[in-house]
């Protein structure tokens, strides 16, 4: 690795020319070594083939140097050598430094085929099938109550169950980790009845008071997450006996069975195994089909539990590479952290593809809380029409010509998170473009949850809309409610309560549909893009099915031997 890095560094400051005559003195000095050391060096460059080392004896005298190879192979070699070593960082940076090679390239999407994927082999006369899978997000924790990222949430539901789980069907729900359930007619009180011997991956059998403390721990912490709407409205959690839960709700609310079936209301064991909310992170116990044996920064090991009430996975490992690659190395595209196979356009032949009802919804929002030109509704409507490039001026309701009087607003903030700071700078660079001043700020999703959103005029943010759609959509709305005049704020409120006691999904939806209609009637929402969630894989793969959020299942799927494929 580091003879790679040391060619690299002579390639930069003597390759702009065919060959170059040096002395000693100056080749140690590049290299930052002594004379020995720098004499072993290209001896050994020489040896590989990867320079032409014509040495002249004595003080002063210049030795010829040539070099036969590109710095786009040697670059290669030492980033599979960091990915083989799972030195990920040391990896994406060669890539990042050299991502105009087309040979580069081309290495990459060979690898990338080769290392990530489907691999088998015999150990002690057992089958032992590994799936490795990359993914752009960094994993910090999958506690339930912590976790932020869709990564995080994608990993944290094969480690953990909930007491019911979402079906293949729309608004299905079945039971998890509860095998029955009822609700007094006052729909306020839940009891929900717990399979037998339901273990945990450290061994211990799951009981009432583990799902008691899962959502205390909720009930009590004081952060701002997801879902948080639901989980504090529990009046009171108790166990009625080892196998039997009570839930009493403040009101009665129709979203909170579909809320038990998310990542967020995952049963943890009381008292966390005694490890910690952030050692927890990294090592969690659940009782889901794999249990985690290593976490860090580069890789996530998941490993295959055996008595997983629901039935063993086929798969006995996965392994969940970080492969931070963005838009500046071009694999953005390739790189779902959801792929099966990653890179579909390579060998598109030779793949079937598959996806969900999953789509990804970006959008921006405008904080008219924020006393400014934006709190004009036709100041707004100029503003979203400057987005609308394919829209002809003449087109435009009652003359608000699009980027009229761009002047009259000062600088506009857009706020976001780090993933979608390259759509922020997109759409601020549009608006500058027809005159409007744009400043983005990007924050963690932990501080977005803050003052940042109240503080800026325009927010960037994004809505999957999967089988929890609904879920979803109420803690967005309550979010937009916090930054919007008060008679707006007072119209999504009504339709949110109306919801919330509505048992019909159906009809549901037709009351939050109705806060997204006045959203955009009043210029208060302004959606960017609509794309679904992608997944491919090769025909080999069986067993491909999704859970609620669209993403694999990897306790289902399956591969056959080689040579029984037809």
């Amino acid at each position: 690795m580091k003879l790679h890095q040391q060619f690299l560094r002579l390639h930069s400051h003597y390759g702009s020319m065919p060959s170059v005559d040096m002395t000693l003195d100056e080749l140690a000095q590049v290299l930052e070594c002594t004379h020995r050391n720098a004499t072993n060096i290209v001896r050994k460059m020489s040896d590989w083939g990867w320079i032409s080392w014509d040495a002249y004896r004595g003080r002063g005298r210049r030795s010829h140097l040539r070099f036969l190879v590109q710095p786009e192979e040697i670059a290669v070699q030492s980033m599979m050598q960091a990915i083989n070593r799972k030195d990920i960082t040391r990896a994406i940076d060669q890539i990042r430094i050299h991502r105009q090679s087309s040979a580069l390239q081309g290495h990459l999407q060979d690898w990338l085929l080769t290392y990530f994927g489907h691999h088998s082999e015999i150990r002690s006369d057992r089958q032992i099938d590994t799936l490795r899978i990359p993914i752009r997000q960094q994993l910090h924790t999958v506690d339930p109550l912590y976790m932020n990222l869709l990564a995080e949430s994608f990993v944290s539901s094969h480690v953990f169950d909930g007491l019911a789980r979402r079906t293949d069907q729309r608004d299905g729900i079945v039971p998890g980790i509860a095998h029955a359930w009822e609700v007094d007619a006052a729909r306020t009180k839940w009891t929900f009845h717990l399979r037998k011997e339901v273990l945990f991956h450290h061994g211990k059998v799951m009981t009432a008071d583990d799902v008691v403390y899962t959502f205390e721990r909720l009930i009590r912490s004081s952060r701002r997450t997801l879902y948080s709407f639901i989980f504090k409205q529990i009046k009171l959690v108790s166990a009625l006996s080892p196998l039997t839960v009570s839930f009493e709700l403040e009101e009665p609310n129709e979203l909170f069975l579909p809320f038990l079936c998310t990542s967020r209301a995952a049963i943890v064991p009381k008292n966390l195994n005694h490890l910690g909310s952030q050692r927890f992170g990294k090592s969690p116990v659940g009782t889901g089909p794999f249990k985690i044996t290593e976490m860090n920064e580069g890789i996530c090991v998941l490993e295959v539990f055996s008595p997983y009430f629901q039935g063993r996975a086929h798969l006995d490992r996965v392994e969940i590479v970080h492969v931070p690659l963005d838009n500046e190395t071009g694999y953005n595209d390739n790189l779902s952290p959801f792929h099966v196979i990653p890179n579909p356009s390579t060998a598109a032949n030779t793949l079937s593809y598959i996806h969900s009802e999953t789509t990804v919804r970006k959008f921006i929002t405008c904080n008219t809380k924020k006393a400014g030109p934006l709190n004009d509704p036709t100041v707004r409507a100029r503003l979203f029409a400057c987005l609308r490039t394919e829209v002809p001026v003449s087109a435009v309701e009652d003359g608000d010509r699009p980027c009229d009087q761009p002047t009259q607003l000062t600088l506009i903030q857009i706020a976001t998170i780090p993933q979608y700071q390259q759509d922020a700078d997109a759409l601020a660079d549009k608006l500058g473009k027809s005159g409007y001043a744009c400043k983005v700020v990007s924050v963690s999703p932990e501080e977005f949850k803050g003052a940042v959103r109240l503080e800026s005029d325009l927010i960037l943010f994004s809505l999957l809309r999967d089988q929890d759609e609904q879920l979803r959509l109420f803690d967005l709305y309550l979010t937009i409610a916090e930054h919007v005049e008060p008679h707006t704020r007072t119209d999504i409120e009504l339709a949110l309560a109306a919801a919330k006691k509505e048992p019909d999904p159906r009809t549901r939806a037709i009351y939050l549909d109705k806060i997204e209609q006045v959203l955009i009637k009043e210029h208060q929402l302004y959606i960017l893009s609509e794309k679904p969630l992608p997944t491919a894989f090769l025909p080999s793969v069986r067993g491909v099915t999704f859970n609620s959020q669209g993403w694999v299942n990897l306790r289902t799927i399956w591969f056959p031997p080689k040579e029984h494929l037809i």
